[in-house]
């Protein structure tokens, strides 16, 4: 189960968050305005409860409460993670002139004017149809047997695109909503803009040619994404790409990491979105022709062409998309064939839905009003809706897959939450997206995520729980990827992987040489002035400081890079004709291996840490003396540094100079990356040994946090939102009777206390899996006995058995909780 802070971003569009901090003022410098900062730290949340139709009305700080009980239970125990005094609010800064003419397009507005909040319980929920229950049977099948190859098939003589390919059926007579990404349902496609050399090798892994004459297109013909990125990067860049300091860069593929507002679509209809942006053209996007005014003329044309081309795509299923759709059947259909068409064009690590809960609602309820519709059809509706999102396939390297295991597409859809004026945004629609969950079994995609807010309807947060208990598979604003919050229409992000922070600790140790190669990659740090005696904490933080500064500059030209050229070569038409023209643009960095760091660091402070030198005069080890505080364990003396190591890194990052005026944000999160970059990185100064995996996203290492699950989630709580825009990733893992051995709603009810707890807290983000180590150690072994074993791993879900070896046995060595 995937749960986000229901974060102030709101429909209206600015994120509120966190404290003032001194960096502010580099963004203050740099987009030429303050950082809006003001009081509104302490506001009224109005919601409905769900339990007696009373409103939840309390005073708020940042979005939590501002007094709170004595604990007198474990509801009251989790509650207890205070809220500190009030701090001043922040919003992230908004670049984006002011336009000429409004064009009108305002989804969120519809949405708030018409959709109607739900707090009932779940007994209204139709279980599956006769022909979703015959479809996923034979998608099932399929699946299995795609395990087995590693890929149903592939077409490589057609480069994908929106209209490449003819229709796609699984079984027509029994499908109520349509589209495929190709002409066969699991069938791959090509997509060789962003690199040609990426599709060549995921066909050769799994036994396909590249036909020639499309290698000779895009080698000597049109340029490609991958190709322009390594004409411009630089020696430095290059370096650090091989060291492993800089891991999992979209230069050879899409971006991803940017959610069309597919909504549109069926509010409004293709034509008046097309007149929309010739409005654009002719109003908006006029005066001094300079570099981006023009760079934006070039990309608004193509937008337009690419929605020519998703109608061409609708019309050939039999559907007119030019015009608004007019029933609940054409809104679920209609926002398919937006997303669709996106998927056709795009091969982007993240391919997400958004927040659709809500806006298809609207429809459903004016169809069960007027009686054009039935419970059981809107659920079928749903169900084939998920169905579809469950079978989007990308064709992908083996090294890939290292990285991103499992071939994850996230496709988040974003439920519930809260409107600006705090009241609950649950509907029935976000119940009826998890009730995909037991219509057509657990499952990673779409990577279904709560938005979380403590006065949301007891009866959905209740429901939340039983899910997460059951599945393990939940996980305006939507989610770009696992945890990246997004306004959609509004915002889009330059998505940028992560760096090693461990590795680079142990750069500025070896005068900027790799300790597994011997390279020289970063700057020529001097010797320690400790030589072989004890690491001097002041001395090592100090460096680590400086090696920041380094890294960031490094990190962010890096991404100007890949951005300017995935913009010229490989453009996100169709997705980007689906957002206002004027964007406001996140660059999206990451960090892994904090709790590494944090616990090195204490290592170094609290006991005594030896180098050890191999005989190319390089530490390749440490001795570790004495006791030390670990993070995960709620002490303040460790959780201030991993604090401080975010903090630090992002106040580098936005000193920077940023590709389109791009705003810099910081994750911590890795995906099952952590896996890679532990083989990549040499032995750490906390005890951990070369090659062991890092602990995923912002997670204690495993083991380490000893104290209990309260105090993990203190920990992980601590690191401050407003350093992290881009998210801060838990991954949490409880056995079964730590909940209670009581009666499945008071099991439910302690999850609800403990998730309400950990976000009054400040904590951002948490995937909960409740499951026995002991069952993960039999489906290692025994995969057939578990084909649907869903987990969650770090921000999104995935079939167990998609794991390697390696990452199954990690996940299987990750903590899991047996004490509150």
């Amino acid at each position: 189960m995937s749960l986000l802070a229901q974060l102030p971003l709101g429909l209206s569009g600015s994120v509120v968050v966190g404290a003032c901090y001194p960096a502010l003022s580099a963004l203050n410098a740099k987009f030429g305005r303050p950082a809006r900062l003001g009081l509104r730290h302490v506001a009224y949340s109005s919601s409905n409860s769900g339990n007696n139709g009373k409103k939840c009305i309390e005073p708020r700080i940042m979005g939590k409460k501002a007094s709170l009980r004595q604990p007198r239970s474990l509801s009251d125990s989790v509650r207890s993670f205070a809220a500190s005094a009030a701090e001043p609010a922040y919003s992230i800064p908004d670049p984006r002139p002011a336009v000429a003419k409004d064009t009108g397009i305002n989804v969120s507005k519809y949405v708030q004017d018409n959709y109607t909040p739900y707090n009932g319980d779940s007994s209204f929920l139709a279980g599956p149809s006769e022909k979703s229950k015959a479809l996923w049977a034979v998608l099932e099948k399929m699946c299995c047997e795609e395990l087995q190859k590693g890929i149903s098939g592939v077409d490589p003589h057609v480069p994908s695109t929106i209209t490449a390919f003819g229709p796609g059926y699984i079984d027509k007579d029994k499908e109520v909503i349509v589209g495929l990404q190709t002409d066969e349902p699991l069938k791959h496609s090509i997509k060789p803009l962003g690199g040609i050399n990426m599709v060549k090798a995921a066909l050769h892994a799994y036994g396909y040619e590249l036909p020639k004459d499309i290698e000779y297109i895009y080698t000597n013909v049109r340029k490609t994404h991958n190709s322009g990125v390594f004409d411009a990067y630089t020696d430095e860049m290059k370096r650090a790409r091989k060291s492993g300091i800089l891991t999992g860069l979209p230069d050879g593929y899409g971006r991803g990491r940017i959610i069309g507002d597919y909504r549109r679509v069926a509010l409004y209809g293709v034509d008046h979105l097309i007149e929309a942006k010739k409005a654009d053209l002719k109003h908006n996007l006029l005066g001094v022709m300079d570099d981006e005014k023009i760079r934006l003329r070039e990309e608004v044309q193509e937008q337009i062409r690419a929605l020519r081309e998703l109608k061409e795509m609708a019309a050939s299923y039999g559907d007119d998309i030019s015009r608004p759709a007019a029933n609940s059947r054409e809104a679920v259909q209609w926002v398919y064939y937006a997303y669709l068409a996106a998927v056709k064009e795009q091969d982007g690590a993240a391919m997400s839905m958004g927040r659709i809960d809500a806006f298809l609602d609207t429809y459903f309820e004016a169809d069960l009003k007027a009686g054009r519709i039935t419970e059981p059809e809107v659920q079928e509706l749903i169900d084939q809706f998920v169905m579809k999102m469950r079978i989007v396939r990308q064709l992908r390297t083996p090294e890939y897959n290292e990285l991103f295991a499992g071939d994850p597409t996230w496709v988040t859809c974003v439920l519930g939450g809260t409107d600006d004026a705090g009241g609950s945004m649950v509907t029935k629609t976000a119940y009826r997206m998890l009730n995909t969950l037991y219509n057509l079994g657990p499952a990673p995609e779409p990577n279904l995520t709560v938005l979380w807010n403590e006065c949301l309807p007891a009866n959905f947060k209740r429901f939340c729980a039983k899910v997460s208990m059951d599945t393990s598979s939940i996980h305006d604003y939507g989610i770009a990827c696992c945890v990246s919050a997004m306004r959609i229409g509004k915002d889009m992000q330059f998505f940028g992987a992560r760096t090693n922070l461990p590795k680079l600790l142990l750069y500025t140790m070896n005068g900027g040489r790799d300790e597994i190669s011997g390279d020289q990659v970063g700057p020529k740090f001097p010797p320690l002035n400790s030589g072989d005696g004890p690491l001097d904490y002041q001395e090592v933080q100090g460096r680590l400081d400086e090696g920041m500064a380094w890294l960031a500059k490094l990190y962010c030209n890096t991404m100007n890079v890949i951005h300017y050229m995935h913009d010229k070569y490989d453009y996100e038409r169709v997705m980007m004709a689906l957002h206002d023209t004027y964007v406001r643009r996140l660059l999206a960095f990451g960090i892994s291996g904090l709790s590494v760091i944090a616990d090195s660091l204490s290592a170094i402070k609290y006991g005594k840490v030896y180098p050890i030198r191999d005989e190319r005069g390089l530490i390749t080890d440490f001795k570790v003396e004495g006791k030390f505080p670990k993070y995960g364990n709620d002490d303040d003396a460790v959780d201030e540094m991993a604090t401080w190591v975010a903090e630090t890194f992002i106040s580098h990052l936005n000193k920077q100079e940023t590709y389109r005026n791009s705003i810099p944000t910081l994750s911590v999160l890795t995906i099952t990356s952590n896996v890679v970059y532990g083989k990549k990185t040499g032995s750490t100064p906390d005890g951990r040994k070369k090659g062991q995996p890092f602990a995923p996203g912002a997670n204690p290492l495993h083991g380490r946090d000893a104290h209990g699950a309260l105090a993990s989630l203190n920990s992980v709580a601590k690191i401050p939102y407003v350093r992290c825009l881009d998210g801060v990733s838990n991954t949490f893992s409880l056995v079964p009777s730590v909940l209670g051995r009581g009666d499945e709603t008071a099991r439910a009810n302690n999850l609800v206390a403990v998730l309400d707890g950990y976000f009054i807290k400040g904590g951002h983000h948490i995937n909960v899996n409740v499951l026995n180590r002991e069952m993960l150690m039999d489906a290692v072994e025994h995969p057939e006995k578990y084909p649907n074993l869903t987990i969650r791993v770090s921000g999104y879900a995935v079939h167990f058995s998609k794991l390697t070896r390696d990452q199954q046995l990690e996940v299987i060595a990750r903590t899991f909780h047996d004490t509150m």
